[in-house]
């Protein structure tokens, strides 16, 4: 059944996809409820999801009556501050230059092959199997129920379920305040943009020149440091040329990808700056030319062209 499923979602044009909350939404009317999640009415308008879906050419799955889906669908707001993020204009900039291949890849991550009501979630631990697949496996979402419904994705970001258990007589839609982003989809870049904790990462690496080399063919590995890991060292960014910048950024990059399982403790780890550091175990952290080791706090966030490892304080070269 899932393969069914999941052939006929990645394979079908959509006829046309949009989610109303305000004729199904909570009602206890079985006979009321729409045919299929296709068919709920289109009044609220969820337009950029339904842009992007005909654009991937997505949704038999979401059409067939034999089918008990599970949708956690984006509003407006959420692909529009994703657009941003990325450096689009809006929504319809973004889902008019990203690949059907990667709007395909996106959405599918929002689909569980099996109906979960909010109930359901509550009782379905810690992770959720999604339809998309990544590195020969299903992509999962991390699942909290403290404090509501609570998913967060490849990029360490959280979606909150605004509005649950839109019934439909194929599947629930579940509605959330962000577009959840899938691993292995947008390059080193567009992942850092899309999340505000590397804003600061960003900036300084338009500024010194690198955007164009990060979101090449890579594969690169990068060390992200967090924003309050540059509010640390404000003072000396600040004071750095362009060219000692470039050299502290780089210092933060690793030829190849390097998935924390490929990583030697206590070994030299070469940089694209020229210069290496080492990294030691329990817990994990990087030893630099200071004296205070940097934490790494989370690690093999996938980008579509290397991986990410965030770190809690900048590393500094030899300048």
């Amino acid at each position: 059944m899932y393969d069914r499923l999941k052939r006929a979602f990645l394979g079908v044009a959509v006829a046309g996809l949009a989610l109303s909350l305000t004729a199904c939404g909570g009602s206890d009317d079985e006979d009321h409820l729409p045919a299929t999640v296709v068919e709920v009415a289109q009044t609220n308008g969820f337009n950029a999801l339904l842009a992007a879906a005909t654009k991937a050419g997505l949704g038999s799955a979401l059409s067939d009556p034999k089918a008990n889906l599970t949708v956690f669908a984006p509003t407006d707001a959420a692909f529009n501050a994703l657009a941003t993020r990325l450096g689009f204009a809006d929504a319809t900039a973004m889902v008019n230059a990203l690949p059907a291949s990667a709007l395909s890849n996106i959405l599918s991550y929002h689909v569980l092959a099996t109906r979960r009501s909010a109930a359901d979630l509550g009782t379905a631990g810690s992770s959720l199997t999604t339809l998309y697949q990544f590195d020969g496996r299903a992509a999962t979402l991390a699942l909290s129920t403290s404090g509501g419904v609570n998913l967060t994705d490849a990029v360490l970001t959280a979606a909150k379920v605004s509005q649950a258990d839109v019934n439909a007589g194929n599947g629930v839609v579940h509605v959330i305040d962000k577009v959840l982003v899938p691993p292995g989809v947008l390059n080193l870049v567009q992942m850092a943009q899309a999340n505000p904790a590397f804003s600061t990462l960003v900036g300084a690496v338009k500024q010194a020149g690198l955007e164009s080399t990060l979101a090449g063919a890579g594969p690169l590995t990068v060390f992200a440091p967090t924003n309050e890991a540059f509010a640390a060292i404000s003072s000396t960014v600040a004071g750095l040329s362009t060219a000692q910048l470039s050299k502290v950024l780089t210092y933060h990059v690793v030829a190849g990808r390097v998935l924390s399982s490929d990583i030697t403790l206590g070994a030299p780890v070469n940089t694209v700056a020229g210069q290496s550091f080492v990294v030691q175990g329990s817990p994990l952290r990087i030893v630099d030319t200071t004296s205070t080791a940097a934490p790494i706090a989370a690690t093999d966030v996938r980008a579509s062209n290397g991986v990410i490892h965030v770190l809690g304080k900048v590393l500094i070269p030899t300048l």
